[in-house]
């Protein structure tokens, strides 16, 4: 089958697949913070940590060029980037060398994998980020197995943009100085591809110091303080973020985390730079994602994800034998999450989670990817509803919203459907 026929066909099925499970509701979490935003329709023009420069002004451009309203072009963004980031992913892995079947099967396993999934159906911006990561690593990839030293060049240019969706893109830095390094015989695209990066890098600063910021707006943002609680924690709160770390990793990838490890240890036998990039690129993103005192954390974690993808595909091209013994099991992925969920709503402890939670739609909410029949913050405001939790920082995203589609003409009942 010809890759590129693959390719359209895994980004449709994804598509479709996203596009039906998408929220029907705005969620909860920064979700309505985009969709007011887009819904405002004024270019973001600052980039700071929480800003999501790229993402936002995307999705005023669909908004304005389609005729769409903020939800719209939320989901429209979400659903195309992550579909788009299957495609790079089956791809970064037929790069390797692996066959049509070993590179699909790779990128739907990335597909189905919970935390991708689910970012896949809400207005976030980690999808979108996910893109430009995929491209990246994809780039990477090519600049090792194959002559074409453009991809050396356009690496440092997609991680560059990508930092203009996510900041948190900059502990990758290390990685891509890595592959720098071993691409330094290719003096003139290792030079390129760097100053392309580093234009796109400062471009940040630059921006934000001609509009009265910091220098380290970047990085900074008024919400919070996370980075500097991720260094508070007690010896024993490290130790519970590891292992909720191993979960994670667990419950995205199940049984292929043995692929995984086999394409890891792979990887390092036959091609050891690439293999050190990756692991550089791991260390930083995976040691973040685990500390970062966020209580959604899982997110961070996106990146690496990515990575352990490919690691899965490497693997599997590795072991063609035992891959049809379980082959089945990358289809019946979902029906993993839909178990998982009956076997938690049995106990004590899940009951009890899912009242706490029910607010936002109980354990469902936390367990199962799809959310096309999810809770609703404009409900919530709308109906005055309270949380035994603080929520505040979300609902006050949700009331401003509320307030400008009165201004639109909107009825209370209307806007608590939304």
């Amino acid at each position: 089958m010809n890759k590129y026929f693959t390719g359209l066909l895994l980004f449709l099925i994804f598509l479709g697949i996203y596009t039906w499970g998408s929220f029907a509701r705005i969620p909860f979490a920064d979700c309505v913070g985009f969709v007011l935003t887009a819904e405002q329709g004024e270019f973001t023009t600052t980039a700071t940590a929480t800003s999501h420069f790229l993402y936002v002004n995307t999705a005023i451009v669909i908004k304005d060029i389609f005729g769409l309203n903020g939800i719209d072009a939320n989901r429209v963004l979400v659903n195309v980037s992550a579909a788009l980031s299957v495609v790079f992913v089956y791809f970064s892995v037929l790069s390797l060398k692996a066959n049509h079947l070993t590179s699909a099967a790779a990128a739907v396993i990335f597909g189905f994998s919970f935390s991708f999934w689910r970012n896949a159906e809400i207005p976030e911006v980690y999808t979108y980020n996910c893109l430009w990561i995929s491209l990246f690593f994809l780039c990477t990839i090519r600049s090792f197995y194959t002559d074409k030293r453009y991809y050396i060049v356009l690496s440092g240019l997609f991680l560059g943009i990508s930092l203009w969706v996510h900041i948190q893109n900059v502990l990758l830095i290390p990685g891509f100085l890595v592959f720098i390094f071993f691409f330094r015989k290719y003096r003139k695209q290792a030079i390129l591809s760097l100053l392309l990066f580093l234009v796109l890098f400062a471009s940040l600063f630059v921006l934000n110091y001609f509009q009265g910021l910091s220098l380290n707006s970047p990085y900074s943002s008024e919400q919070g303080r996370w980075v500097e609680d991720s260094f508070k924690k007690t010896l024993s709160q490290y130790l519970t973020d590891f292992i909720k770390s191993i979960f994670y990793l667990l419950y995205n990838y199940t049984v292929f985390i043995f692929f995984g490890i086999i394409g890891i240890i792979t990887l390092y036998k036959n091609n050891r730079e690439m293999f050190f990039v990756f692991l550089t690129s791991s260390f930083f993103v995976y040691g973040f994602s685990t500390f970062y005192a966020v209580t959604d954390n899982y997110v961070f974690f996106l990146p690496f994800n990515i990575i352990f993808a490919i690691a899965i595909g490497y693997g599997l091209m590795h072991r063609q034998n035992l891959f049809p013994k379980i082959s089945f099991a990358v289809l019946v992925i979902p029906a993993f999450y839909i178990l998982s969920y009956w076997i938690a709503a049995q106990t004590d402890k899940g009951k009890e989670f899912d009242d706490f939670k029910s607010y936002k739609g109980g354990l469902a909410y936390y367990l199962l990817p799809w959310m096309n029949d999810n809770a609703g913050i404009m409900e919530f405001v709308i109906d005055k509803k309270t949380a035994p939790e603080a929520v505040n920082w979300m609902t006050a995203s949700a009331e401003e919203y509320a307030e400008l589609l009165r201004s639109k003409g909107y009825t209370d009942k209307e806007i608590r459907k939304l």
